[in-house]
């Protein structure tokens, strides 16, 4: 996204990133968008920054007919109740409101209009649809529980700090996300959390070698060196090194456009 999408679908780590993301997160996503109320019969979705689709294809297979956008959809498939579409949130309006479910997962984090982008698409919904946002609350204390020794832990925890500062997005915004529907008008806002464990080789730990490859050349330059990215490499691919990692804290805050009175 123009104005601080740090991730590109172009680069050559994208469809790892996509994986490792998917298997981290698809199974509490599905959860919450499973205890949205929907319409008995088809309805339609908005997935805003798609990726490469799992949630889209989930609920097409849910009856959804799904709008699924992105900056550079390379990796989206079009299919039964898919329609893929090159979108800029920030710049563009939503594209054929009304929608009975808008989704956006690890998006809004990284736009700097992201409260403006958030009303927005709680004014595509159709009375009575949910808006479900889902956004890391990023804290890189204590996000170490157990390594090899304390200067590997130490060395991630500086990764981290770095990482935070080269994204230069907002860690704090997703305990903001509840307010922020509240204030767009939005009803029964719920929000939920989840910060599973990471060992070694597992996919939350492995998405450190999609940053450490997309952001070497600046964690160079902000102080690591290369035996430092390559010990962080070792710490997070092999299974064996005793690395375990707290996850981000996800927060999954769904919010409901009113009926109108009766």
């Amino acid at each position: 996204m123009p104005g601080g999408y740090a991730y590109d679908n172009d680069v050559e780590v994208a469809q790892q990133q996509h994986a490792c993301l998917s298997a981290m997160l698809d199974d509490f996503t599905r959860t919450r968008l499973s205890s949205v109320d929907t319409p008995a019969g088809p309805f339609r979705c908005l997935e805003v920054g798609a990726g490469a689709g799992s949630i889209a294809r989930w609920l097409a297979g849910r009856g959804a007919a799904v709008v699924a956008t992105d900056l550079k959809p390379r990796h989206l498939t079009a299919g039964t109740g898919v329609h893929v579409l090159t979108h800029d949130i920030v710049a563009e309006p939503v594209p054929d409101p009304p929608y009975d479910l808008v989704h956006a997962r690890l998006l809004l984090i990284h736009l700097p209009q992201r409260e403006r982008v958030l009303a927005k698409l709680a004014a595509a919904l159709r009375p009575g649809g949910s808006l479900v946002v889902e956004d890391w609350y990023i804290r890189p204390e204590h996000i170490v529980l157990a390594a090899p020794t304390p200067a590997d832990s130490a060395l991630f925890e500086r990764y981290q700090r770095m990482l935070l500062d080269i994204l230069a997005n907002d860690p704090t915004w997703a305990a903001r996300i509840h307010g922020e529907m509240l204030a767009a008008g939005l009803t029964e806002v719920n929000t939920a959390i989840h910060a599973p464990v990471w060992p070694a080789g597992s996919a939350g730990a492995l998405l450190t070698t999609v940053n450490l490859t997309l952001f070497r050349d600046r964690l160079l330059a902000a102080g690591l060196t290369a035996a430092d990215l390559d010990h962080l490499w070792w710490l997070v691919t092999d299974t064996r090194s005793g690395l375990v990692i707290r996850g981000h804290f996800l927060y999954s805050t769904i919010g409901r456009a009113p009926l109108p009175e009766p």
